[in-house]
């Protein structure tokens, strides 16, 4: 089955869907399914060097709004299991070069453990995600060569495809994430609980829900 999952590596949603996602489908465990991660940007507009994250929440949401917000986030994921360590993040970092090794793994394997790594590194100890010597050692950390990773950070390569998909995705009727679309045919929009995905895996297989 087909899964594809459109997120950004710094919205904490994502991280939670991701791991409802995983919870579903540890549930249907007859389904075998093939999850790719599709790139969309959050924030498309943010500055190559990023900006700091205190500069970021006053805009987006107010200081006094944006704790309340991330408050909630972080109990939702205590309930998944997640730890978000979010006074640690000091940069809001523009993802595209992340999104781009996602691309880089994915033509080489199975990437489900350098996007946990990705998350994991941003959410629980700030990781500065735009920076390529820090996606590099992610990669390395979780067994890709840390050259071969750097060298094509550093070339460029797949930049125009990633944000053509990320055009492409808005296109389509994206305008959030996560979302996640089920043999191409099936969307759940949101970290929905785990639940929420069985009429859809039965509709995808075939079997009247």
């Amino acid at each position: 089955m087909l899964i594809e999952v459109y997120a950004d590596v710094v919205c904490p949603w994502c991280f939670i869907g991701k791991r409802r996602l995983e919870r579903a489908l540890a549930m249907r465990p007859e389904i075998q399914a093939n999850v790719k991660w599709r790139p969309f940007q959050l924030n498309p507009w943010m500055p190559p060097e990023g900006m700091t994250r205190a500069e970021f929440l006053t805009a987006k949401f107010g200081a006094a709004d944006a704790g309340r917000i991330y408050d909630g986030i972080r109990r939702t994921g205590e309930g998944e299991g997640l730890e978000f360590s979010f006074d640690l993040i000091e940069t809001m970092p523009n993802t595209l070069d992340a999104h781009r090794l996602i691309r880089w793994a994915d033509q080489q394997g199975p990437v489900e453990e350098l996007v946990d790594a990705l998350f994991h590194a941003y959410f629980t100890a700030g990781a500065r995600l735009g920076e390529h010597g820090v996606l590099a050692s992610l990669a390395s950390a979780v067994g890709y060569d840390r050259d071969a990773a750097m060298a094509y950070l550093i070339s460029g390569l797949d930049t125009d495809i990633v944000r053509e998909a990320d055009a492409g995705a808005r296109q389509v009727g994206i305008q959030g994430v996560p979302c996640f679309i089920i043999e191409e045919r099936y969307a759940v929009s949101g970290a929905q609980e785990p639940e929420y995905f069985m009429p859809l895996f039965d509709l995808a297989l075939g079997v009247a829900a």
